[in-house]
Parts: structure tokens; C-alpha cells; sequence
């Protein structure tokens, strides 16, 4: 029994690498070829070239040039969501876990219930506000949307982490006579610094995998991201799709090589705050 529950357990395990690789290689696999060596079945890439990165990164015409823009939106609005929400929950994650006011833990789980909501509920009511203020198309809108929903999470993780920090610590900096800033700022923020990547990682990634909230809010290619941009692409006969498997491992690679490179930091960071709520 031991060996037969070993055995579906590695072959679900295979199952899922297999559901979730193969599309990325194959995407990788066409990207390495020319158009004429696509329609060869391969599996394995035959005369590979960093071709089509090359027409991408240094392209002069329409296609490279809209997908270089829309590269950059994305790293902006992207950038900009995780600076502003890390702040955020920073701040209300501290007030939620180390200040007692009246209707502290009635708010709390006020914030933590808005994660229930599917969020594209709220898609439309978000269109009508972001239109009234003339923020459609606008980088302003985008973030503030990405903030609006990314928030109650880093809140939830933020507060975890500085609920596992020792209070006798911040008690120590209080009876030395430092303010409340003082002692998150020169206290708590250095030992939540796990925390603080883990909320920056986990935002920054949930920003950069939306779609139908950038493709509501921007039809305007000066702000579009990458995801809506390959996307729209895909409908478009003249476009190779050499070229546009390119494209895709470049958005697949950037979240990727965060992922690879910051796992520590993300599993650290979301661990710390687990044994103490």
C-alpha cells in the first residue's frame, strides 16, 4: 500500500510538471525558430536563434516598438502598485497589530473580508469611478485599481509578521522615550524585513499576471501592459508566431526568474507570521 500510495503520488506530481512545463517549453522551443521551421514537428528546436528576441529588443517597426512600450508600462504600473501597497499595509498592518483603538478588530476583519469578493465583481463599479475622475487610460488609474485589490493581502501578511515580533522589543524603545514611528521605523521595519519582500514579491507578481482589469481600464496601447498587448496580438494573422512566442517568454520570464531567485524570501516571509495570529 505504502508503495502504490508512492507511486500515485509521484505520477500527480509528474502529471502536474508535465500540465504545467510543456506549454512553456514548446512556447520557448517555437520562439528559437524561424517561421519556416515551425511547421516542422520538432520537439526538439532545430537551427535555434535568438532571432526573434533580436527583432523585439532592437526592432524599428510597429510590432517591436509596441511591444517595448508596453514592456515598460508594465514594469511601471507594476513598480509603482507594489511601492504604494507595501507602504500601505506596512502602515495599517502596524496599527492593526501593535495599537489598540475602538473598532480595531471589527475593521480588521472588515479588511480581511473584502478578500472574499471575486474580484472582477467590483470591475465595473471601478470603470464608473476611474471614468468620472478621468483616469481611464492613465498609468494613475491602473495603479490605484491594483492597489485597491491588492491591499487587504499585504495587509493580512504585513500584520501577521509584526503580530510574531516580540513585544517587549517595541516596549524597550518606548520606555527609552522614541515615538511610535521611531520604533517602526528604527525598530520593527528592520526585523520585518522578510516580510516586507515576501508582501513586495507577492504583489508585485499578482500585478504583473492582470489582465482584464488593464484591458477594461486601458485601451489605449501607451498604456497597456504586456499581458494585453500578446494577447491582442494572437488575433493577428500577420504576426508571426515566432515572434509572438518571444514575446510571451519575455512576460514569462521576468515573474519567473522573482519566483526562482526570492523563493526564500517569499516562503520565509510567509511562514514567520504563521505561529502567531
Amino acid at each position: 500500500m505504502k508503495k502504490r500510495g508512492r507511486a500515485l503520488r509521484w505520477g500527480g506530481v509528474a502529471f502536474v510538471l508535465l500540465w504545467s512545463l510543456v506549454p512553456i517549453y514548446w512556447a520557448v522551443k517555437t520562439s528559437l525558430q524561424t517561421e519556416s521551421t515551425t511547421r516542422e514537428r520538432h520537439y526538439l528546436p532545430t537551427g535555434a536563434t535568438l532571432a526573434n528576441y533580436k527583432k523585439l529588443l532592437t526592432g524599428d517597426w510597429d510590432l517591436p516598438s509596441q511591444i517595448r512600450t508596453s514592456a515598460v508600462n508594465i514594469v511601471i504600473e507594476c513598480g509603482a502598485a507594489t511601492i504604494v501597497t507595501v507602504v500601505l499595509a506596512t502602515l495599517a498592518a502596524f496599527a492593526f497589530a501593535r495599537m489598540h483603538f475602538v473598532g480595531q478588530k471589527v475593521l480588521f476583519y472588515a479588511v480581511l473580508a473584502t478578500m472574499a469578493f471575486p474580484a472582477y465583481t467590483t470591475l465595473i463599479p471601478l470603470y464608473r469611478i476611474m471614468s468620472d475622475f478621468n483616469l481611464v487610460n492613465t498609468y494613475t488609474g491602473i495603479v490605484l485599481v491594483y492597489v485597491s485589490g491588492f491591499l487587504p493581502l499585504a495587509t493580512w501578511v504585513m500584520h501577521n509578521y509584526f503580530a510574531s515580533l516580540p513585544t517587549s522589543i517595541e516596549e524597550a524603545a518606548l520606555t527609552d522615550g522614541a515615538s511610535r514611528l521611531q520604533v517602526l521605523w528604527h525598530v520593527l521595519l528592520p526585523l520585518a524585513r522578510p516580510g516586507i519582500i515576501s508582501t513586495a514579491l507577492i504583489t508585485f507578481l499578482f500585478a504583473w499576471a492582470q489582465f482584464l482589469f488593464p484591458l477594461v481600464l486601458s485601451s489605449d496601447s501607451s498604456t497597456q501592459p504586456l499581458t494585453v498587448v500578446i494577447a491582442a496580438l494572437q488575433g493577428r494573422h500577420v504576426v508571426p508566431s515566432t515572434l509572438l512566442n518571444a514575446a510571451g517568454v519575455i512576460a514569462i520570464a521576468v515573474p519567473a526568474a522573482l519566483a526562482l531567485v526570492f523563493n526564500r524570501y517569499i516562503v520565509n516571509g510567509l511562514l514567520a507570521g504563521s505561529t502567531k495570529q
